[in-house]
């Protein structure tokens, strides 16, 4: 017998769901429960222009599943749509209860007005999104999903199909970047173009500049949400810790900025070793493994739409790219990237970036 509940009350059994259903899963990774329980409460300003319910699915009494129905009335207005989404959704491999938790989502949004479902979205495309594809090899990096094959499928069965493609790419790091970025980048700098690490003095401030920039920058991508002040406070507060100065740069022309990379390490390889919680154990293994982390992700990059196509792209990797070998990283992830979005991939190529992983956004008409 399958049942679906909303999890109201059970907030803490739909966090935790994912770790009952994956443990054993090599390649997935537990978020932290008392993060997840700040994103998914009212101090997540997402929710000031936006709503959501959590439903659970139970069978045979035992909780086999979740999903979110969620509306953002920004994404709406700015894209004239009715479109809701479904996020964080996780299930066993049962196409019945899938269908229902579908289903159950499906049923919420059109009852509210929404013409269509699309997702994932785990709560917004400013947040982890989409269903990975292709890349089931290993474990995902810092805030990007992870999902077994056959979600795919499960997702497929209940009537969703593909309306976007995300792409991420990998670079084994080496001794240098290749010629031509290092010659495009001191091209630019003759130009007057300059790049400077991010002041963690002037933290909130500088991200203001980022907040800016990202507008003006992915204003005309598909799907794109414009960040409100409180939420970039929000993000920039969950990022803070693992943010390294030197490899989070504003690229400037004559002290204006005009372009952002965010380069973070992939501090998913400390929580795999948390197992969700924060206790003296975990806390440990947080400090030891700390140590260990060889992976980077560049998970900001944005030059304004006046200064696109003229290199500012080699000179932020130049420059953040410079403490790399210091630090002993041996990859870094670029991620994510539309699917269309040829110039960055092309850009990415250059620097012997290769796609190791896709994800897909589903869509389905209610």
């Amino acid at each position: 017998m399958i049942t679906v509940i909303e999890a109201v009350g059970r907030l803490n059994d739909f966090i935790k769901l994912p770790l009952i259903l994956h443990r054993a899963v090599p390649y997935f990774v537990p978020q932290l429960n008392r993060e997840m329980k700040l994103h998914f409460s009212s101090k997540n300003p997402f929710f000031e222009h936006a709503e959501a319910k959590f439903f659970i699915a139970l069978k045979d009494g035992r909780p086999a599943g979740r999903i979110a129905s969620i509306i953002d009335r920004t994404h709406n207005i700015l894209h004239r749509e009715k479109t809701g989404f479904f996020g964080f959704f996780d299930c066993i491999h049962d196409r019945a209860v899938s269908e229902v938790l579908f289903e159950k989502a499906a049923v919420h949004l059109k009852a509210a007005g929404m013409t269509s479902m699309r997702g994932p979205m785990s709560f917004s495309i400013n947040d982890e999104c989409g269903m990975l594809i292709e890349g089931f090899h290993e474990r995902p990096m810092l805030m990007m999903p992870y999902n077994p094959p056959y979600y795919n499928e499960l997702t497929e069965n209940a009537g969703l199909s593909k309306v976007k493609d995300l792409y991420a790419y990998i670079y084994e790091v080496r001794d240098k970047l290749p010629e031509k970025v290092l010659r495009v980048a001191a091209i630019v700098e003759k130009r007057g173009i300059t790049v400077r690490p991010l002041n963690m003095k002037q933290f909130i401030s500088d991200m203001m500049i980022f907040m800016d920039v990202y507008h003006s920058a992915w204003e005309k991508n598909w799907g794109f949400v414009p960040m409100t002040e409180n939420e970039l406070i929000y993000a920039a507060g969950r990022l803070k810790q693992v943010i390294i100065p030197e490899m989070t740069l504003i690229a400037e022309e004559d002290g204006k900025p005009i372009g952002f990379m965010g380069m973070v390490p992939d501090v998913n390889f400390i929580l795999k070793h948390m197992g969700g919680s924060m206790n003296p154990l975990s806390l440990a293994k947080a400090v030891y493994y700390s140590r260990k982390i060889r992976d980077l992700r560049v998970m900001l990059l944005g030059v304004k739409k006046e200064f696109r196509n003229k290199g500012v792209e080699a000179l932020l990797f130049r420059e953040g790219f410079k403490p790399i070998k210091k630090g002993n990283y041996q990859r870094v992830e670029f991620s994510w990237i539309l699917e269309d979005n040829l110039p960055v991939q092309r850009t990415i190529e250059t620097m012997d970036g290769r796609l190791y992983k896709k994800y897909r956004i589903y869509e389905k008409t209610l």
